[in-house]
Formats: structure tokens, sequence, C-alpha cells
């Protein structure tokens, strides 16, 4: 009998530079996500502190992983039962990294950092790993919103034997290019499948920002047929859920 792994992803509103509420967050989605057997829930790129690639942001907010500080944040997770991936700022040292953790019960499992980093994250490292993990007989690996453009990303985690590629993204943008791109996403995140023959399940944020930025999503799951066969509604929160074994 083969196993199946439920997974979750969680579309929100964008939350900036308030922890407090970014883990209430979690906590909510993942209470509504136990209720439907859920076993692994995504949120989006940059998700617990924001996505705000400015020196002020950054500094103030950014986590070492190893700190008491991050430490306390995952004892506040134990409750939660399903897996968390969710997107953070992570400090190690002197550098940035837009990095991609999985928590179960409180505990960090590992960690994915951002490969591919578009001209605005230049205060971010980029990343040189892909590891993968596994859960309940299925293998996931992780790509963080821009990533899925190359498809020396996704490779990495597929020759790895993953059938799960979760992909963490962040597409608060001016609303010119919002629209731009409001259907392109799933056909870049397409072809990533079509080369792989993983499924593929992303998260992001929606809502406006200011007058100048509108996040869009989407929030979607694509199975290995290239076909989207979930997605949260644009510009609405929600979670959609797939069955992957």
């Amino acid at each position: 009998m083969r196993e199946t792994l439920r997974v979750g992803a969680c579309q929100t509103t964008e939350i900036l530079g308030d922890i407090g509420s970014a883990l209430v967050c979690i906590e909510d989605f993942a209470t509504d996500a136990d209720t439907r057997g859920v076993d692994l829930l995504l949120f989006a790129e940059c998700f617990l502190q924001g996505y705000l690639v400015e020196e002020q942001h950054m500094r103030k907010h950014a986590l070492d992983l190893g700190s008491p500080r991050f430490g306390t944040i995952l004892r506040r997770l134990e409750r939660i039962k399903p897996t968390l991936v969710f997107g953070v700022i992570e400090q190690d040292g002197q550098r940035y990294f837009n990095t991609a953790v999985v928590v179960t019960r409180g505990r960090l499992i590992g960690a994915y950092r951002k490969t591919h980093l578009v001209p605005g994250e230049s205060l971010f490292n980029d990343g040189d790993t892909y590891p993968t993990f596994d859960l309940q007989g299925v293998r996931f690996g992780v790509n963080i919103c821009y990533d899925t453009q190359f498809a020396e990303a996704s490779a990495p985690v597929a020759t790895q034997g993953a059938q799960l590629l979760l992909v963490p993204a962040q597409n608060m943008m001016r609303r010119a290019a919002a629209i731009h791109w409001k259907d392109l996403h799933n056909t870049i995140r397409a072809e990533r499948v079509r080369e792989t023959g993983m499924w593929l399940v992303s998260a992001d944020v929606t809502g406006e920002r200011d007058e100048h930025r509108i996040g869009l999503g989407p929030t979607s799951i694509i199975n290995p047929q290239a076909e989207v066969v979930a997605q949260v509604p644009l510009m609405t929160t929600g979670m959609v859920i797939a069955d992957i074994s």
C-alpha cells in the first residue's frame, strides 16, 4: 500500500515586520488544516518577517536559526501537528539568506536557502545546496519563487528521488507587473513539472500593500501531468489541498 502525504498551501495577506501576527496566522491555518487531515502546510516566501528587502527591515527582523529568539518561535509551534514549511529572513553571521525552514512539532528539521536571486535581492547571499526531506514516505524539496525560472534549481531535487517540489513565493508587485505575470507563474512552473515529473505546490500572499503594489497570488497545485488541479482564487485568502503518493 502506497503512503500518502496530504499537503496544504496557504494564501494569506501580507504581514510585514510583525512576527507575532505571522505566528497567529500559521496557528489559525494549522488548526483548520489539522481538522482536514493535512500532514504538511506551506506558507509564502519570507513569510515570518515579511518580504521587504531593505537594510533596516532585515537588520531588525532577521533571525539566526540557532538563536534563542528563534528557539522561542519553535517552542510556540510545538503544538502544531502538521509539518510546516515557511519563509524566513535568515541571518548567519554577517550574511543574510532568503530561506525556507521545515519544522515539525517545534523542531527544525532543515532549511533551504534560495539559490537564484533577483537584482532587488542584493542584500541576500545565494544558497548553494538543494536538500530534500522525507515525510510519510514522500520525498520533497524546495525552490523559492524566482528559482522556478531555472531548470537547474528543480533538477537537483528531482534527481534525489523527490515526488514533490514546494514553492514558497511572494509576488507583491507593482500593478502593471502583477497583471503581466498573473498567468505566467503557473506557466513557468508547469515547465519545471514537465521536466521533472514532480508535483509542484506553491504558496503566495495576496492583497494591496499600498496604492502601487498588489499581490494577486497564485497559490496552486500542479500535478505531474503539468495540470493546475487546484488554486486559491486570486485576491482571496484560503488554502488548497492535495494528496500526494
